[in-house]
């Protein structure tokens, strides 16, 4: 496995090539056989469009389809599964071919038949399934599940065996063992494993077995603390011969907050124009199923803890929180109406905060804005809570497109912190993307489940992470 490692990338880069090669044959077939010749000069049997030109859409197309296909994360072969993989392809192919055509109608100053390139999509549609499967498979068999260990400190490294275990094709947890044995102790079990897993340990020990492991050349992998994520930020500097680590702590700089701003005001009123036939027929739907009010407004909390009106589509019945008591949104949760369950599954509620962007309260991309009350009830467990407020809430985050709903109050917090410590105009497109990829996948939609509601103390992490080493079963 080790010495197998080395060719990891050039195996997957290989695949890569195969599958962007493959498109960009069928779709220079389509376009020489069934457009070009409604371009350019007929010389001798042959039709040119602008000589040169064909290698010019050829390699627009390739760069196209790489450009979006990554994004939605299609090439990932052995990290996803096939049916994302093939999901992220289809999304690649579909935004790569929609361009392409009004390229060629920009190109033929008229819209052009669809036709070719919809028999084009379809065939690529089968080709990736093809590739996705073949690619896959392939790469499982060089490199099949690793054996690993997991050395944790307290009972959430529970969840994390959980979440890993519905990955047996790539992670084979075979034991455990607790940070309260003998160091020693735990040096030896490491060494018969492929794999450890480092979940809530002291720093102390934590970083002494990272030294064992690099030194050993053992895959590491490691549950971040909240000051590692702040640290994923810092620049390298050096004071004469000494290095440092610079955390300037400051957010975006004037020139990136402008042109954030100038993006979300486009984009906003784009969306908004295309949006607004879906719009009214959501606000109808709601209407009709109840008779009640269309629209609700919520207090939430944005950049430096601004509190402003947040606008949704009413998904609850009327007075859900008559009690006035806040409640997260659960599995099977009985105030939400059938139209609710719809408009949740696919996202439309949160159209109407179209109007908190173009306002200012909102971003595009940002931590979601939560509601002070609850923000409240997660700082007494996770003081570090408020650090979501050093940059402007958004409609999507990358909470949104790497976790779920239930997804844990102190995981989002640290998917929150990466996204605002390593925040930049690519990185937000990149997360508009991949939000359009999770409409798509049923599971990144669910609600909290009664273990992560924001009243559960244990899972609200830990002002002392290490305090329970309970014995956790694998």
């Amino acid at each position: 496995m080790v010495n197998k490692e080395q060719f990891k990338r050039l195996i997957v880069t290989v695949a890569t090539l195969v599958i962007v090669c493959c498109m960009a044959f069928c779709f220079i077939f389509v376009w020489h056989n069934l457009y070009n010749t409604n371009f350019g000069e007929k010389i001798g049997e042959d039709y040119f469009f602008w000589q040169r030109g064909n290698v010019l859409l050829l390699v627009i197309y390739m760069l196209l389809y790489m450009a979006f296909t990554k994004s939605f994360n299609g090439f990932r072969v052995g990290y996803l599964k096939t049916a994302g993989l093939i999901g992220s392809q289809i999304l690649g192919i579909i935004s790569t071919n929609a361009v392409t055509y009004l390229l060629i109608s920009l190109m033929g100053r008229s819209l052009v038949d669809p036709v070719p390139l919809l028999m084009l999509t379809a065939y690529q549609f089968l080709l990736a399934a093809i590739w996705v499967t073949g690619a896959t498979y392939v790469y499982l068999k060089i490199y099949p599940p690793r054996k690993m260990i997991i050395v944790y400190g307290n009972t959430n490294a529970r969840d994390l065996v959980t979440k890993m275990s519905e990955r047996v094709d790539k992670y084979m947890i075979c034991s455990s063992v607790s940070i309260s044995e003998d160091l020693e102790t735990i040096k030896e079990k490491i060494l018969d494993f492929e794999a450890v897993i480092i979940c809530d340990v002291p720093s102390n020990l934590r970083n002494q077995l990272l030294k064992f492991t690099y030194d050993k050349s053992i895959r590491t992998y490691i549950t971040p603390k909240i000051s590692d994520v702040i640290l994923r930020g810092s620049e390298e500097i050096h004071l004469f011969d000494t290095p440092l680590l610079l955390s300037r702590n400051l957010g975006l700089t004037f020139e990136q907050r402008v042109i954030k701003r100038l993006m979300d005001l486009a984009m906003a009123v784009i969306c908004s124009v295309i949006a607004l036939p879906f719009m009214l027929i959501t606000a109808l739907a709601i209407k009709l199923y109840d008779k009640g009010p269309v629209l609700y407004s919520q207090e939430r909390l944005t950049l430096d803890g601004k509190v402003f009106k947040v606008y949704k589509f009413r998904s609850m019945i009327v007075d859900a929180e008559k009690d006035g008591v806040a409640r997260l949104a659960k599995d099977n949760d009985s105030r939400i109406t059938p139209v609710g369950k719809i408009i949740r599954k696919i996202r439309f509620d949160e159209l109407p905060q179209l109007i908190n962007i173009l306002k200012g309260d909102m971003s595009f991309v940002g931590p979601r804005p939560e509601r002070p009350e609850i923000a409240k009830q997660y700082e007494e467990t996770i003081p570090e809570f408020r650090y979501r407020l050093k940059a402007k809430a958004g409609l999507t985050g990358y909470a949104q497109v790497m976790g779920k709903y239930n997804t844990t109050p102190y995981d989002k917090l640290k998917l929150d912190l990466m996204y605002i410590e390593q925040q930049s105009i690519i990185l937000d497109i990149r997360i508009l993307l991949l939000t359009i990829k999770t409409i798509f996948v049923p599971d990144s939609t669910e609600g909290v489940t009664n273990d992560t509601a924001a009243t559960d103390s244990h899972k609200l992490t830990p002002k002392s992470e290490m305090e329970n080493k309970e014995e956790i079963s694998v």
